[in-house]
């Protein structure tokens, strides 16, 4: 379901030392984000597409280093997870219809930024843990960015299960890590503890839907804006408004 959307507001400072990846765009001015978000939540994949584009626009106005922090939508999900639209029911209250209106809405949203949603692939919601762990490990070794947009397609336009690790393991190949080592972190429970902490601290900061976007661990944007709001926004906090 889309969080709210406001406009950029004062938060309060983001977890120190989460690895980001390397900067997206040239600049003298640059910002930090902090992508506060989880690979099963439709409008955090629309926020990022939306907000990679507002990043392209502003040119070589700015430096974006971004580094994605973990949020669990459905955290109490069994292993096995739940159909897709019985849990949208089930959670939200919602009949079949609505589901399917509020779905078509999400399609449409995400052609216009070039995002395909394949709805009929996506069969199942899933415990999303273990994509976090593999997160924080990707970030780590320079690539979290792009295991990232590569788990965010396979869910969305593949319907692939993203709680599988051997699944997990192949989406890390092709974002660019080892797999091997990938399967390694996901059999070991590797960052476990650090994960559970950083979803403690974006809770603890009131964060309580995604995507929520801190920009310099100060100004929180929230909701899967426009690509024009997510713009504005930037100039504004980069001084260029």
């Amino acid at each position: 379901m889309p969080s709210s959307e406001r406009p950029v507001a004062d938060a309060p400072a983001a977890a120190p030392g989460q690895p980001a990846d390397a900067a997206i765009t040239a600049s003298p001015r640059a910002l930090k984000i902090d992508f506060v978000s989880d690979v099963v939540c439709p409008w955090c994949a629309i926020g990022l597409a939306a907000l990679e584009q507002a990043i392209t626009r502003l040119g070589d106005a700015v430096t974006v280093a971004i580094g994605f922090q973990p949020f669990e939508l459905n955290p109490q999900l069994p292993p096995e997870g739940e159909d897709a639209i019985e849990h949208l029911m089930r959670k939200y209250g919602m009949p079949l219809a609505q589901v399917e209106a509020n779905r078509e809405a999400i399609r449409a949203r995400g052609a216009a930024l070039g995002f395909e949603f394949r709805m009929d692939r996506r069969s199942r919601v899933v415990n999303t843990f273990d994509a976090h762990r593999l997160l924080h490990w990707a970030a780590i070794e320079g690539r979290q960015r792009a295991l990232k947009q590569v788990l965010l397609t396979a869910y969305f336009r593949d319907g692939a299960d993203v709680s599988d690790h051997a699944t997990l393991a192949r989406l890390a190949g092709a974002a660019g890590l080892d797999a091997g080592a990938a399967r390694s972190v996901l059999a070991a429970a590797t960052y476990a503890a650090e994960v559970r902490a950083r979803e403690r601290f974006y809770t603890e900061l009131g964060i309580r839907a995604v995507p929520s976007v801190i920009v310099d661990e100060r100004h929180l944007i929230q909701g899967g804006q426009p690509v024009e709001a997510f713009e504005a926004a930037l100039r504004q906090l980069a001084g260029l408004a």
